[in-house]
């Protein structure tokens, strides 16, 4: 089952089980301290809440009548880095301060775990990402979310899209926090793929798309079999003497990385498809320096 944010042709806001064509819209009224999406997310049985939540008697809303909103309430969004071989590759090329770094942290036992923000650095489906404007080197990373509880109870996926500053960050490793967070440096969405115990991740594909001017400039995929940890190894260490109380968002990391001579430019968009889950699309931003 996915759940979804959206916003109605009215404005009305809306949370909604997310069908092979259409929407069914949930009625919130029906619980007690249901109000938002984290509520189900959090609750003992998200499925059988979600189903419980249907509002039987709405009509059925299709996917042209709606817009998609990013799946967050108030909860905390991290990330995990160089967790995928190819991953590793790429950061010991852009940084030959750190590659001695970069090699090791990939089969260490404690992984790159970094904070990425809360819900007014995330874009949604259809709103911009941005590349700094002080950075001549930036691409978008496709990565599969988890959606975990406060309870560090991994209750579903999503897509994630960490914005990176490559040359920011392979000019020295301690400027990762300014390579990696900033406005609008972050989208998730289009909905949220329930955990019911079955994904197959070696099935699980994450195919990336970038077009500039309407022409495709680079595709790429893998899939969750690369994925070098575990979900629940990532959840542990994210947990560590820490706490969630509003549930967090863990990007796992990327395994599609563009060519060295390829970065970003004002007016992409870039795509991220998820198996199960739908494709994230935003558009690309790029402010000139201030004069």
């Amino acid at each position: 089952m996915r759940l979804a944010k959206i916003a109605l042709a009215n404005g009305e806001q809306r949370l909604a089980v997310v069908n092979q064509d259409h929407l069914q819209l949930l009625d919130l009224q029906q619980v007690e301290k249901v109000h938002r999406l984290s509520d189900i997310l959090h609750a003992p049985d998200p499925v059988g809440l979600a189903k419980f939540l249907i509002d039987r008697k709405a009509e059925p809303v299709a996917f042209d009548r709606a817009t998609f909103l990013a799946p967050i309430d108030y909860q905390e969004v991290w990330a995990a880095g160089v967790t995928y071989k190819r991953s590793q590759v790429a950061r010991m090329e852009e940084s030959k301060a750190g590659a001695s770094h970069y090699d090791k942290v990939y089969t260490a036992s404690r992984p790159e775990i970094f904070f990425k923000g809360n819900s007014n650095r995330v874009s949604g489906p259809g709103q911009p990402v941005r590349v700094r404007y002080d950075s001549n080197w930036s691409v978008p990373e496709p990565e599969f979310t988890l959606v975990i509880s406060p309870a560090l109870k991994l209750v579903g996926f999503t897509v994630g899209n960490d914005m990176s500053a490559r040359d920011i960050e392979g000019e020295n490793p301690l400027y990762l926090p300014q390579a990696k967070v900033y406005k609008q440096c972050c989208a998730l969405g289009p909905s949220i793929l329930l955990n019911d115990g079955t994904l197959d991740r070696t099935a699980t594909k994450v195919k990336l798309t970038i077009h500039r001017a309407g022409q495709s400039v680079f595709q790429g995929e893998t899939n969750l079999g690369q994925l070098a940890r575990t979900f629940e190894e990532l959840i542990s260490w994210l947990g560590r003497e820490s706490e969630y109380p509003n549930g967090a968002f863990l990007l796992t990391g990327t395994g599609v990385v563009p060519p060295d001579n390829f970065t970003l430019e004002n007016g992409d968009s870039v795509s991220i498809e998820i198996d199960g889950i739908g494709t994230l699309t935003n558009p690309v931003v790029k402010d000139r320096a201030p004069e």
